[in-house]
């Protein structure tokens, strides 16, 4: 059986020196016996189908690869249409009556609990908001990601320790779940 799935590659061409054009990646991908390979943007978002394999071990396929032919390391998350179109259909906000860059989706390797963000006081950053979901967390940021004041405290390291973590707007989010639903 033949799954689709998006691999998000974390601080790909946003600054710094992780440069990896996209006809590269597309490239790299093919290369590893993937098909139906498709960018977009330049931030580090492919989709490609394969009849081998799970999220987990494309990730780790993916990063070895690039570390292997560009010579850095970067943090891969692989995950399927059905994953990414619950995560767009559970958003706990009302995703249709905001701007795509007021609302973001972190996608993290591994599930997280509330208790990894227990020392966060939400109601200090108000309008601010985040929610928990499938291996993801969803930010309500009402200025946009650039002024979120919240989104700086959620990416702390103490946070985040252990865990692979990107994030995409909204716009973002529901673009891959078009790509990897055609």
């Amino acid at each position: 059986m033949t799954t689709t799935y998006a691999a998000l590659l974390r601080g790909i061409n946003v600054g710094g020196n992780k440069k990896l054009p996209m006809a590269e990646l597309r490239a790299l991908l093919e290369g590893l016996g993937h098909d139906n390979v498709r960018t977009y943007l330049q931030s580090g978002q492919a989709v490609f189908t394969s009849g081998h394999g799970d999220e987990d071990s494309h990730a780790a396929e993916i990063a070895r690869a690039v570390d292997e032919r560009f010579g850095f390391t970067v943090d891969v998350i692989v995950r399927d249409h059905a994953y990414l179109t619950a995560i767009a259909e559970n958003c706990p906000f009302p995703a249709a009556e905001l701007e795509g860059k007021q609302l973001h989706v972190t996608y993290y390797s591994v599930p997280v609990t509330q208790e990894r963000f227990a020392e966060v006081d939400q109601s200090a950053y108000l309008p601010e908001e985040f929610r928990l979901g499938d291996r993801a967390l969803y930010l309500y940021a009402p200025d946009g990601l650039g002024r979120s004041k919240l989104a700086v405290e959620l990416s702390r390291p103490r946070l985040n320790k252990g865990l692979i973590a990107t994030s995409r707007n909204w716009n973002t989010v529901l673009k891959l779940v078009e790509l990897t639903g055609s």
